[in-house]
């Protein structure tokens, strides 16, 4: 089977049969597979072959326009869905999202973990601190699903109209990101946002992790 007739599934031919057929050296032809593999383009079963993958689309995002991860994944066609981790009540808020939040301490916090799929793939991995006064009305015992934008609006009359966002690198050891690490040359975004309502208050502080093969981020500059 010629390499560009493969499919999801397929076997790709030994190293030595693609090295000749490239005409490359064994060494180069590594690097482009372990390079595929890191693009969800390739799967690597060690003692088994290296086989074609149908991978997730990109899914594009202006940063200059405020999505959530549940419209961002939708809205590249794809069919989005979560899993709950965690809904900690927090009675002291941590130091560093009071500093963030520009909250007391003593301001009683709820921490919601959840972990976002793309056709049943994870992509996502979201923390979500909010003052328990505000978030208390969106729970449901200790149970949550479904938009957080959209249940702060209609359950708890809170309407987030934008964010200040930040895109780095999460540290090599965050636990968080090894979560969506599908393989070690794999790659994860975190998206720090602390959104505001119509009165300018902060009532909503993200850690979003985001794989970097699925999601890409891109802003319009002028001059």
């Amino acid at each position: 089977m010629k390499v560009n007739q493969m499919g999801p599934g397929d076997r790709l031919p030994s190293e030595t049969a693609l090295s000749q057929s490239f005409r490359v050296s064994r060494t180069t032809l590594r690097g482009a597979i372990r390079q595929l593999e890191s693009e969800g383009k390739l799967l690597v079963k060690h003692g088994s072959g290296t086989f074609a993958t149908c991978p997730l689309p990109s899914i594009p995002s202006s940063l200059d326009r405020l999505y959530s991860i549940g419209d961002m994944i939708r809205s590249a066609g794809l069919r989005e869905d979560e899993q709950l981790e965690s809904i900690q009540r927090i009675s002291v808020c941590p130091p560093d999202i009071a500093e963030q939040m520009r909250f007391s301490e003593n301001e009683p916090m709820i921490a919601l973990e959840r972990t976002r799929t793309a056709n049943g793939e994870a992509v996502a991995h979201s923390i979500n601190w909010m003052p328990e006064k505000l978030a208390g009305p969106i729970l449901e015992g200790d149970s949550f699903s479904g938009s957080l934008f959209q249940s702060l609006e209609f359950k708890a009359g809170v309407r987030i109209v934008g964010a200040y966002s930040e895109l780095t690198v999460p540290n090599y050891d965050d636990a968080h990101m090894t979560r969506l690490l599908k393989d070690p040359q794999a790659t994860v975004l975190l998206l720090k946002q602390l959104h505001y309502d119509e009165m300018n208050r902060q009532v909503l502080y993200s850690l979003d992790y985001v794989r970097s093969d699925i999601f890409r981020f891109w802003v319009r500059r002028t001059r």
